[in-house]
């Protein structure tokens, strides 16, 4: 049932407002609380009791490899490849042989000389990719490997020298064959390039 009074009905509710500060405790109010309370004794300070102590921490991972058979770890059978971030390169020049580029992504060429692009701009990893490929040309060298990086740090476009590089390898006449290296050489940060003799 409501109230006739303006007063809220819910006493402990104050509708959203600020609530008001209490009116100061008057000198008689004061002495019938003490009377009230009669003598108070304060308590003799105690000392917190001392913290539990951790239990040390349990080397469970270690445990688990001890626990494995030697060589387990070693001998899992995985694609290294597949840790690989980015897309393979590779090229193979028409009318040779597939089995030029089978055995170039195998590994089964040796890389004669090589070349890091890293923390090149294009213009002059360009240039750089130009001469490197005459002075191999010149050397007599067949196989190649120019390290171009992954592009982690490449905005939306993508790697910009892996990009450059796979573009202007397969423009180039003395190119035959090139692919992504495997991984202990780089993997997909690096193309190893194959030349005309």
């Amino acid at each position: 049932m409501l109230s006739d009074s303006h007063e809220p009905a819910c006493s402990g509710y104050d509708g959203g407002m600020k609530r008001r500060t209490p009116a100061p405790i008057s000198d008689d109010d004061r002495r019938l609380f003490l009377e009230a309370i009669g003598e108070v004794q304060p308590f003799a300070p105690v000392q917190a009791p001392p913290a539990a102590a951790r239990a040390a921490p349990h080397p469970r991972m270690l445990e688990a490899d001890e626990a494995a058979v030697p060589g387990e770890l070693l001998d899992m059978a995985f694609d290294p490849a597949t840790l690989e971030v980015g897309e393979e390169l590779s090229y193979l020049r028409d009318g040779c042989p597939p089995k030029l580029l089978r055995q170039l992504k195998r590994g089964q060429f040796s890389v004669q000389d090589d070349i890091d692009l890293h923390q090149m701009n294009a213009a002059a990893a360009q240039a750089s990719i130009v001469m490197f490929l005459a002075e191999a040309r010149k050397s007599g060298f067949r196989c190649v490997r120019i390290v171009h990086g992954k592009g982690l740090r490449s905005r939306a476009s993508g790697p910009v020298l892996k990009g450059l590089t796979d573009r202007m390898l397969r423009r180039r006449d003395e190119v035959i064959a090139f692919a992504s290296a495997r991984p202990a050489q780089g993997g997909t940060g690096a193309v190893i390039v194959l030349l005309k003799a």
